[in-house]
């Protein structure tokens, strides 16, 4: 019986990280595409559906962890994924302002790029119970590139999404209400930018990317 779970684990997350990686796949490739061939104000409109579809996907990685289909700490994945979330759709879906701008497209190659590695080794490790080293070392090294340019392209995107968010008062719930209840997403956007770079989510995926590398770097 364990044995026959095991299969159906492997067979199943086999096919979850290579139908992501197609979704990530299909993302670069309108990026790089659309940016070739008209600008990059339009590389949001090109991407805008596989990349809610593929990062969306992403949620069912916190019930992975949760259930312990994988090893990876629901610590390390549940910030990233939240803020992942959290741009695509409470702000680029929602404020169609700051589509056109250029970090639409350094955000999407830079998750791209990433997410077709990390889904990809992940797969073969799945279906063959092994990654070649050179992928090993990708996954683990193309971070000190894009781990940058990802970030300052969320962090810039959530900026400039602040004065449409303060006009709009999308998400927002004035009192009176029924509910009793106030909410601005003005200033919890404002307190996301507060501990976005300095904050649990961004330390903690740096420490869990850079710790194999240390392994190897510095040996017990």
């Amino acid at each position: 019986m364990a044995t026959f779970l095991s299969i159906i684990r492997r067979v199943y997350l086999t096919l979850y990280n290579w139908i992501v990686f197609a979704g990530w796949a299909q993302v670069l490739y309108f990026a790089v595409k659309t940016l070739k061939e008209t600008g990059h104000e339009n590389v949001y409109d090109a991407v805008e559906k596989p990349l809610q579809l593929a990062q969306t996907a992403a949620v069912l990685e916190i019930f992975h962890g949760l259930v312990g289909l994988v090893r990876s700490p629901v610590s390390a994945t549940l910030p990233q994924i939240g803020s992942r979330l959290f741009l695509t759709w409470g702000i680029l879906y929602s404020f169609p302002e700051v589509q056109s701008h250029f970090l639409v497209a350094s955000l999407v190659i830079s998750w791209s790029i990433t997410e077709i590695i990390r889904y990809s080794f992940f797969g073969l490790k799945e279906a063959l119970g092994f990654a070649p080293s050179w992928h090993l070392w990708l996954r683990y090294s193309s971070f000190l590139v894009l781990y940058p340019t990802g970030i300052t392209s969320e962090v810039g995107l959530i900026y400039l999404a602040l004065p449409h968010i303060k006009t709009s008062e999308m998400y927002s719930a004035r009192m009176p209400n029924t509910l009793n209840f106030s909410f601005d997403f003005f200033y919890a956007t404002i307190l996301v930018l507060a501990i976005y770079v300095p904050g649990t989510a961004s330390f903690d995926l740096f420490l869990h990317h850079i710790s194999p590398i240390c392994s190897v770097l510095i040996p017990n």
